[in-house]
């Protein structure tokens, strides 16, 4: 039996936690935590607002603010022990703050800099992403980047290779740079910095990059079909890109509430021959600039672009995280279901184009409306389960068509993905493109999978399905590594997809083997010194686990609520992490802060502000279940 001084402990840090939270939510229920990546959308919005010639000095400042903040020793990285730093990272922040006037090319800070960009291979090696956006403003050549053509757009979703191969978020980015690069569109400042400096002396011009020999058989067959004229020299590929981003795009301007994607969106629009205070180029513009967060920094404000608003997300992850800790009934709850309901996308999206289903799932951010996915739906079920439950005249109907989404999402080989069903074909790998490739399709990962299959096993009740399931942990089963864990898609990352994997079996009472055991295994192995445990950003890129040197309070809460679902909530181990989760909670500096989320391996990383309470709560209440 677990000693009564760490449990009381435990839940006097709940009540803690429970008191902040309910302090501060807002008032329509929701909690908006930054959604905080490294420092790409921070410089792309000041390179797009120059660009623009949008005095919005504030912004810039404050952006610019905290670029500078994150420098560290000559270089920009994407997490703190990325070794000496990113190549990209560091050629968007010398541009941007060069842009932003606050800083000079003989600054010592920016001649360090530039000796990292040269020294890595200059712009040339920078990632696709970067030299788009470098391409767009005239300090790279579109002739340099893969020749992809755009009569891809055209293709029927039957054809070998076709637009939607590629998964809705892929697209979203894709069809903007289609555009810009079939138009060779570049926009460049005429008093703007230039950039030659950041290539390497000698250095030769990469040569056209080709895109893979069945796609341009397909597109070629296209090109010289009578179906598809092309009157006057317009290209109906060009005008079908453009139908793409606009029919996506959301109510506050942006396209699929993504920065990333509407920053490329603006500069197709002017591509097109849109002028820059076209109103679906202001509107864009007022929906990133709602998108960035305001923090108080030494005496100054400094501010932060976000990627997009995690909204839903927060407010879901936190609902079931007070509600695992027995916080049922308590007002928080109740309030964070007035904002949850309402959200439930009703309409169909482009998930229906390989799937059966029908509307019913929830999307990560408050502006999204059309793209769900399963992680968010899957948490915002939980969230509403006991007011579904209570309330079924008014509240089961939505609530089961959000379960029948789910369940019409699984992959054929019994996995979950993200976004959209069968989304995992192999010609993207062709792509040359590699950095971007993870993000091109949508296959079914342990993280999704196990998370689903938890849901499943402790919501669905007699509705069970029972094959869904088997197939599920089938496919979980087929995907253990060697050394016992499972690799997370969407989080950092053994960790987090041991973690899923394992209470997602224990879930729906599978344990064949001795998968559970190895995984228990290998998670004891891994525990730090102090009790708890961390992951390095490193494993993401490399596929195996590599420690970090120290413990962060989500892979903590993580591991534990493995280790605590397997059976071990009495073990010196647990005992041990929780003492060390008591003090993580509160943990100020880079163990707070350190990313356990990504979006792009080796490319783009998250801080989810809210973690830090979400999952040590989630993992105190099963805690308390558990050691009796």
């Amino acid at each position: 039996m677990a000693g009564s001084g760490l449990r009381e402990k435990v839940y006097g840090k709940i009540l803690y936690l429970t008191e902040y939270l309910a302090g501060v939510q807002r008032s329509d229920g929701a909690w908006n935590y930054c959604f905080e990546s490294g420092t790409i959308t921070d410089a792309f919005m000041i390179i797009l607002l120059r660009h623009l010639n949008m005095d919005h000095r504030t912004v810039i400042e404050g952006l610019a603010r905290r670029i500078i903040s994150r420098r560290e020793n000559g270089a920009w990285k994407l997490f703190y022990d990325e070794p000496g730093g990113n190549l990209s990272a560091t050629i968007e922040a010398y541009y941007a703050l060069l842009l932003a006037g606050r800083k000079a090319k003989d600054d010592p800070e920016m001649k360090a800099a530039r000796d990292f960009i040269l020294s890595r291979g200059g712009i040339p090696e920078a990632g696709s992403l970067t030299r788009v956006m470098l391409a767009l403003t005239g300090q790279y050549s579109w002739d340099r980047m893969p020749q992809i053509p755009v009569e891809l757009v055209l293709l029927p979703t039957w054809a070998p290779v076709n637009f939607f191969d590629l998964v809705g978020y892929a697209r979203v980015h894709s069809a903007p740079i289609f555009i810009c690069a079939d138009r060779r569109f570049t926009l460049k400042l005429p008093e703007g910095p230039d950039l030659s400096d950041l290539y390497p002396p000698g250095a030769e011009p990469h040569m056209p990059l080709k895109a893979p020999g069945l796609l341009l058989e397909e597109t070629g067959k296209l090109k010289n079909s009578s179906q598809f004229p092309f009157p006057g020299g317009n290209s109906p590929a060009l005008a079908e890109l453009e139908r793409h981003m606009l029919s996506r795009t959301e109510g506050d301007g942006t396209l699929y509430s993504y920065f990333t994607a509407t920053f490329l969106m603006i500069f197709a629009l002017l591509a097109l021959g849109c002028d820059q205070r076209h109103p679906a180029i202001v509107r864009a513009v007022d929906g990133l600039e709602s998108m960035i967060l305001c923090e108080e920094g030494p005496g100054k404000k400094r501010f932060h672009q976000q990627e997009t608003t995690s909204t839903v997300w927060d407010t879901a992850l936190l609902s079931y995280a007070l509600q695992q800790a027995q916080m049922y009934g308590h007002p928080a709850v109740e309030r964070a279901a007035g904002y949850l309901w309402p959200k439930q996308q009703i309409r169909c999206g482009d998930w229906k184009i390989s799937s059966s289903g029908h509307p019913g799932g929830w999307g990560f951010s408050d502006s999204n409306t059309i793209n769900p996915d399963v992680d968010d739906t899957t948490y915002t079920l939980r969230a509403l389960y006991r007011q579904a439950a209570e309330r079924p005249e008014t509240w089961g109907p939505p609530w089961r068509a959000g379960l029948e989404w789910l369940l019409s999402m699984q992959n054929s080989d019994g996995g979950w993905p993200a976004f959209e069903r069968n989304r995992n074909k192999k010609w993207p790998e062709l792509l040359p493109m590699p950095d971007a490739l993870p993000a091109l399709t949508d296959p079914s990962s342990a993280d999704l999978t196990g998370r689903a299959l938890e849901f499943l096993g402790g919501y669905a009740g007699p509705d069970l399905p029972k094959k869904q399931i088997q197939r599920g942990a089938q496919w979980l089963l087929k995907n253990q590594n060697k050394d016992g864990s499972w690799y997370g898609r969407w989080g950092i990352c053994h960790i987090y997809g041991t973690w899923a994997a394992v209470t997602g079996l224990k879930a729906v009472g599978l344990n064949r083997g001795r998968c559970v055991e190895r995984a228990v295994k290998w998670l004891l192995s891994i525990q730090n010194e102090d009790g708890g445990w961390g992951e390095s950003c490193l494993s993401d890129s490399a596929r195996r686990y590599i420690p970090l040197g120290f413990s962060t309070p989500s892979q903590t809460a993580w591991a534990l609520d493995a280790l605590i679902a397997a059976g071990l909530a009495e073990s010196p181990a647990v005992d041990r992490g929780m003492e060390a989760l008591l003090e993580l909670v509160d943990v100020e500096g880079v163990a707070g802060s350190y990313p356990t989320g990504q979006g792009l391996p080796g490319g783009f990383y998250i801080n989810y502000h809210s973690y830090r309470f979400a999952w040590p709560l989630v993992t105190f209440g099963h805690y308390l279940k558990g050691s009796v």
